[in-house]
């Protein structure tokens, strides 16, 4: 099924016809109104179960609403409830969720951490604050594990970075010397999720949960839009933390007039990383750590896996590294930032090399 999110106002009539072609874009969605007025726009609930989105409209406050799904735990054969409302003011939105996805999750080809009394998802509470009006900042935000990339329009948050890397001496590596935890980013070689045997044990959709039990995304959403674009390309479907758009992958290339795949502007680098030793893993670069990769400027995106389209600039997701997002153009509003983490006028420099 496919949603246009709609423009919602404060004016009851208007959203009542707003609503209502909701649930025609959706092909007969179950909606449940709502008699308070609480929420930033009192009135009808959208139901987003499994939905296509369509809008790609660059202002957060576009999409303005409240919305539902009841997704299922696969694996359990458990059932959920997420909850997303995204409000806004003349400069910035607010999106507030339990970070339970709008799709199926936990399926075969994943391997989820316990979450609270041995659950595999736990509902976690996360609000979010984006701008309107993103700027470049004089230079680049590299990605830390402590400042969240994004926030998808269905309330789950983008984290493309690990916390494992290769530290053979440690006593939890495993044969290759690699370690689940306790790296950071200025750490040499750290592991790039989807790249990895295990993919961290990620669903189809290039999630899973943190211990903790929040799920997550490492990737691209594969649920919230399809290899079917519009004429102008794939749909917003979420906002990075400096507040530009979150795009699918694909758009409108004005030098052909045709609608393709975004393609990444990092390769592999070649040859080997060297002979293995306690600080190099060594062996072929197979795009398993993040330094196997090297910007190249050989694709259609920036260093941070952006491009200006018709005006608009906004992050692409790709079938290669670095997936959605390398580094923040903008300021990273501090909801993002993680407590402890470096705020946005700190430093956020590229990983090691």
């Amino acid at each position: 099924m496919t949603i246009a999110l709609p423009v919602i106002t404060h004016h009851k009539k208007l959203l009542i016809i707003n609503a209502v072609f909701s649930c025609i874009a959706l092909s007969g969605c179950n909606s449940s109104s709502t008699n308070t007025d609480d929420g930033p726009d009192s009135g009808q609930i959208v139901d987003i179960y499994n939905s296509i989105f369509s809008d790609r409209s660059a202002d957060c406050a576009n999409y303005t609403n409240e919305y539902n799904a009841d997704p299922l735990d696969l694996k359990n054969d458990i059932a959920f409830n997420a909850d997303v409302t995204i409000s806004a003011t003349d400069t910035e939105c607010t999106i507030t969720s339990n970070s339970i996805p709008n799709h199926d999750f936990n399926d075969e080809t994943a391997a989820f951490a316990g979450g609270a009394e041995g659950a595999t998802i736990s509902a976690t509470d996360l609000v979010h604050t984006v701008t309107r009006t993103p700027r470049f900042a004089d230079s680049p935000t590299f990605l830390t594990q402590q400042i969240k990339n994004a926030i998808f329009l269905n309330g789950v948050r983008l984290d493309i970075l690990s916390a494992g890397c290769y530290r053979p001496d440690s006593a939890d590596a495993n044969a290759d010397g690699d370690v689940g935890i306790g790296c950071n980013s200025n750490d040499a070689w750290l592991l790039d999720p989807l790249s990895t045997d295990s993919k961290f044990g990620a669903d189809r959709h290039n999630a899973h949960t943190q211990p903790g039990g929040l799920y997550h995304y490492h990737g691209g959403p594969n649920a919230m839009y399809d290899d079917n674009p519009g004429p102008d390309g794939s749909p917003v479907i979420g906002f990075a933390a400096d507040g530009y758009p979150v795009y699918g992958s694909y758009f409108l290339d004005s030098s052909t007039g045709q609608v393709r795949k975004a393609q990444s502007g990092y390769t592999l680098k070649s040859g080997t990383r060297g002979v293995r030793s306690n600080t190099n893993p060594g062996g072929d670069y197979t795009g398993k750590y993040n330094d196997d990769w090297e910007f190249t400027d050989a694709g259609d995106l920036d260093v941070c896996n952006g491009m200006t389209v018709n005006g608009q600039y906004g992050y692409y997701v790709t079938d290669t590294y670095p997936w959605v997002i390398k580094c923040l153009q903008g300021t990273p509003h501090e909801s993002f930032v993680q407590s402890g983490g470096t705020g946005p006028t700190g430093p956020g420099g590229p990983p090691a090399q």
